[in-house]
């Protein structure tokens, strides 16, 4: 059977609840609204105020983990002291309860074992990930520059990753260390199937009680960690919806290459396929925690 994935034009606050309630799905307990706070200085992440509805429709809370690249890419995310200072400098602290899950440091790391997985076979997550019930992913679906494009499967990989898992991510299980990793990055299809590893290990804590919202605005060729980023260049397409985070990007993807008559397309398919951005998919596809055949229902 074909995932479903919803998909509307139409970009507001109050059409993302409309979307997550085409799910039928009620996320039990305590919610981790997973999403992309922006690094400083970026112009392009989705403001608190966008997700308000969203967030407030569930009673989630807002759940972050610090980044491996920090100040050699010119981030400020990387330590959890300036981190909490970005937090409140963009106002997700005002709006809503926020938790970096990981903000106690390395020893307390949550440890996801990944016995299928291709290049790890354990993911690092912020420990607080354990306080919480069910999850909702929230993302910003844009392009990366090492990734080639940032939606769902980001999301649950890098995202939910704590420094060390990040660092593991990118080094293809070489290295925890934040600095060491960068000087051992693995090769880029082992990168993008290292996310997807991490992906699953996610995926499969939050067993069916687990939804993705994918946003696909402001669609820079950079990611929202990116602190000077190029500015869109292509046009606002809408939002999706599913219960299913490689039917989601793969149809993420296929809008993008439909977008024939947007002069941006070619700038942006340029970003996604020099990294291998697809290979994410495919590899996420290949772990069995979601399809890339999906049914897309308009709205």
């Amino acid at each position: 059977m074909k995932s479903k994935v919803y998909f509307t034009k139409e970009i507001t606050p109050e059409k993302v609840v409309e979307m997550y309630r085409k799910l039928n799905i009620n996320l039990p307990g305590k919610v981790a609204c997973k999403l992309h706070s922006g690094e400083k200085g970026n112009q392009n992440f989705l403001r608190p105020e966008f997700w308000k509805p969203m967030v407030e429709s569930v009673n989630g809370t807002i759940v972050e983990c610090n980044t491996a690249y920090g100040k050699a890419f010119e981030g400020v995310r990387d330590y959890t002291d300036e981190h909490w200072k970005l937090m409140d400098f963009h106002g997700w602290s005002k709006l809503y309860t926020v938790d970096i899950m990981d903000e106690n440091g390395p020893d307390d790391d949550l440890i996801l074992q990944i016995p299928n997985g291709k290049i790890l076979k354990s993911n690092r997550v912020g420990a607080h990930i354990a306080n919480y019930d069910s999850m909702l992913v929230l993302a910003h679906f844009k392009g990366h520059p090492m990734g080639g494009y940032g939606g769902a499967l980001k999301q649950l990989s890098i995202g939910c990753a704590s420094r060390e898992g990040k660092a593991l991510i990118h080094s293809g299980g070489q290295s925890r260390d934040n600095i060491q990793a960068w000087k051992v990055h693995a090769e880029q299809d082992h990168f993008c199937e290292a996310m997807a590893d991490a992906a699953s290990s996610v995926v499969k804590y939050f067993e069916n009680k687990i939804a993705f919202i994918n946003v696909m605005k402001n669609l820079s060729v950079d990611c929202d960690c990116t602190a000077v980023a190029e500015d869109p260049c292509m046009k606002d397409i809408g939002i999706l919806s599913s219960l299913d985070p490689v039917a989601i990007d793969q149809a993420c993807m296929d809008l993008i290459y439909a977008a024939k008559d947007d002069p941006g397309q070619g700038h942006f398919i340029e970003r996604v396929e020099s990294r291998h951005g697809i290979h994410t998919i495919e590899a996420a596809a290949a772990l069995g925690f979601g399809s890339r055949e999906y049914e897309l229902i308009e709205i």
